[in-house]
């Protein structure tokens, strides 16, 4: 039988007291915001102090953090913005990658850094003005209620998705950067490519046509070449009724209400019309007013 020594006694204890350590709460704890902007992946990741009765954003040392002086934006080793496309910034150019946030904070004007060299951390002595990527400047705005915990978020996201702000919110301010996606050449490029390997596909490409204001005769062509195979697909009979309406002349106002008639005749055919029987009586009534 092996003896037990002193050493593997203390070996044992160290390994037992690893195992049951008691976990707290960070007082900065991690976040992190996620979004699919346009096609871009935006994420957002970082350390989220709290107010604790704090004055935050002010004039003087009085202030956790005073204006005019770099902040880290966050807590422990700040801020990370990862991007996997090309954005436009504040009316500037920020190429896909991964940035450090660093701001300037300031009463009528914040200065916010897009900064290269994560390796820094928190630690804002070692900053270097040569590895910003992108400086911009935006007004702060002023919040009615105040924020406990420094917040990020992707706000203002546009109906076409091409605008949104990355909004920081902490006490009683709410800075918004703007930021701009434009995803309209890869789109192209993909009705381009994958409509020749997969007729599924000239539905979407259609419907890009059409939100967007393209060759409606070009998207109409491609709608009848899907419905030619798959004419009981009542849903994408609608949207080429609207699209034929969306011409406007009195022909093609006469051939969409046709189409909605066909739509609704099929959507009454099935076991389930998820509400195109409804969209399809309201827009033949609405295009035959039109007449």
């Amino acid at each position: 039988m092996k003896k037990i020594t002193l050493s593997m006694l203390l070996l044992l204890g160290a390994f037992s007291l690893t195992q049951a350590q008691i976990t707290m709460p960070a007082a900065s704890p991690a976040g992190k915001v996620y979004t699919k902007f346009g096609l871009t992946d935006v994420e957002i990741s970082y350390f989220r102090p709290k107010m604790k009765g704090r004055k935050i954003f002010g004039e003087g040392s009085d202030y956790l953090v005073p204006y005019g002086k770099l902040w880290r934006t966050g807590a422990n080793s700040g801020t990370i913005l990862t991007i996997d496309k090309d954005l436009t910034v504040g009316g500037q150019p920020l190429p896909a990658g991964e940035y450090m946030i660093l701001t300037i904070p300031g009463a009528d004007e914040w200065t916010v850094i897009f900064y290269k060299d994560k390796s820094i951390g928190g630690n804002m002595a070692a900053y270097k003005q040569e590895n910003d990527q992108l400086r911009v400047s935006v007004k702060p705005g002023k919040l009615t209620e105040p924020v406990e915990v420094l917040t990020f978020n992707i706000a203002d996201i546009s109906a076409d998705n091409t605008k949104a702000a990355i909004e920081l919110a902490w006490e009683q301010t709410s800075v918004k950067v703007p930021i701009e996606t434009n995803f309209d050449d890869e789109i192209m490029a993909q009705i381009e490519k994958y409509t020749k390997v997969d007729p599924r596909n000239y539905v979407a490409a259609a419907n890009y046509y059409f939100q967007t204001g393209r060759d409606l005769d070009q998207a109409i062509k491609w709608m009848d070449m899907y419905l030619a195979e798959n004419p009981n697909a009542f849903w994408n009979i609608h949207l080429k009724a609207q699209m034929l309406a969306k011409k406007g002349d009195k022909a093609s106002v006469k051939e969409a209400i046709k189409t909605a008639e066909l739509s609704l005749e099929k959507a009454k055919a099935a076991d389930s019309d998820f509400g195109y029987i409804k969209r399809n009586e309201d827009l033949i009534a609405e295009l035959k007013t039109k007449l």
